[in-house]
């Protein structure tokens, strides 16, 4: 992960480009993506997909011919979208031009211009503050025309028809946290899931440029929504904040449900938020007339962190201890989904003698032991082929992973059929 996140890093990205299509080539070197082209012009839903915009160089020169704001440098220092421009402009003429954050005077903000033609550049205000009076040449050397928008599409095919849908958005260019964190845990994940000898559940994965992206989807994939029955949004997993999950506008949905239980019994305290038209592209998802079951897991919500949308969103900033956690939390709420089960009690009338079985330990009061004999009784009390593992252990607030081991062992013992 760290490898692609340095090889992704420079890659000056946007809803559209050489940098979507550079970026999906190099995680198509390591994952069988479909890379889709969506024509500019294209009715998606409400939308019409945009002209293409690339970016081949920008700089704001002094009179000396000193590039004293450098695309080259950074590519934050230009707004996403600009359109070309070459002129002599007066200091006072190109402040409507430049962005800075005045209580982060260091930093360079990240800003766009997606859907209507404008032009700037970006720098910190300390570098505005000492820019003298004179005239600057103005450079953007970008192209704005009819092309097509990129995204990448991977579909792991599981036992059922029924599927899983994993997205995060490619769009960002050098932000590591909002854009990097998540393409190189989704890829993992996807290398991890398409490596199991089984899958219950067919995993779709979407690498898609921000909102436009999973419009685009949308629009182009009515047949397949109905597949849909739980979803992930992946964003912003590397900062040091708390796991945080981001309830479906349904709210009860079992990836809801799931990833709750995963936090509750996580080693490390996570919490979870109610669903607001607000965020990441879960909220296209989630869009009334989809109303798909598809939740975000993040840390720190996005824009609630200084680093967040600054030249401060670096490689250092990234923590992969805490995106390698991350990946395990999304994983451990995967297996709920894929490894949930119905069973019925085969010895249902009275309490089975389980140490004649093996399965009482010689040892009483051994603490770990008294757990796992414990969650035996739970699973054996409920399993009545109504409710499911994953019911089970929401009953007895214990981790799934527990009470679905303890499950195997009562069907291995004979005392446990299971049914779906």
């Amino acid at each position: 992960m760290r490898r692609l996140m340095e090889q992704l890093y420079p890659i000056c990205r946007s809803i559209t480009g050489l940098g979507v299509r550079r970026t999906l080539a190099i995680i198509r070197e390591q994952l069988p993506l479909v890379i889709h082209e969506v024509p500019s012009g294209t009715q998606v839903l409400d939308w019409v997909v945009p002209k293409e915009w690339n970016i081949h160089d920008a700089y704001v020169a002094n009179a000396r011919g000193e590039r004293i704001i450098d695309f080259r440098k950074h590519n934050l220092h230009v707004m996403s979208y600009s359109r070309p421009i070459r002129a002599q402009l007066s200091l006072s003429d190109l402040r409507a031009h430049l962005f800075t954050l005045p209580e982060q005077p260091d930093l360079i903000p990240y800003k766009t211009s997606y859907y209507g033609e404008q032009w700037g550049f970006c720098l910190s205000e300390r570098q505005l503050r000492s820019m003298g009076e004179g005239r600057y040449e103005v450079v953007i050397d970008a192209s704005l025309v009819d092309g097509a928008l990129t995204y990448g599409e991977l579909l792991l095919p599981g036992a059922e028809a029924d599927e899983i849908l994993i997205s995060t958005h490619i769009c960002h260019p050098s932000l590591a946290n909002d854009n990097l964190s998540g393409i190189a845990a989704t890829m993992a994940l996807a290398k991890r899931l398409n490596a199991r000898a089984q899958r219950r559940h067919s995993i779709r994965f979407l690498f898609v440029p921000g909102t436009i992206g999973p419009i685009t989807w949308l629009a182009r994939n009515q047949d397949t929504i109905a597949c849909i029955k739980h979803g992930l949004v992946i964003a912003g997993i590397g900062d040091p904040g708390a796991l945080t999950y981001k309830s479906s506008r349904r709210g009860d949905a079992k990836i809801d449900r799931a990833a709750a239980h995963v936090l509750a019994h996580w080693h490390r305290p996570g919490k979870t938020l109610e669903f607001e038209p607000l965020g990441y592209d879960e909220r296209q998802y989630c869009s009334p007339g989809f109303n798909l079951p598809v939740g975000r897991i993040s840390r720190t919500p996005y824009a609630s962190y200084p680093e967040y949308h600054t030249s401060a969103d670096n490689l250092d900033f990234v923590s992969l201890e805490q995106v390698e956690d991350c990946l395990a939390a999304i994983e451990a709420t995967i297996d709920i989904l894929e490894q949930d089960a119905h069973y019925s009690n085969l010895s249902p009338y009275g309490e089975p003698q389980l140490g004649k079985r093996g399965l009482y330990s010689d040892i009483s009061g051994h603490p770990d032991r008294r757990r796992q004999e414990t969650n035996l009784l739970w699973t054996l009390n409920y399993c009545d082929g109504r409710h499911s593992i994953f019911e089970i252990a929401e009953k007895a607030r214990r981790p799934f992973a527990e009470l679905s081991a303890a499950a195997r062992k009562l069907e291995a013992a004979g005392l446990l059929q299971k049914l779906r």
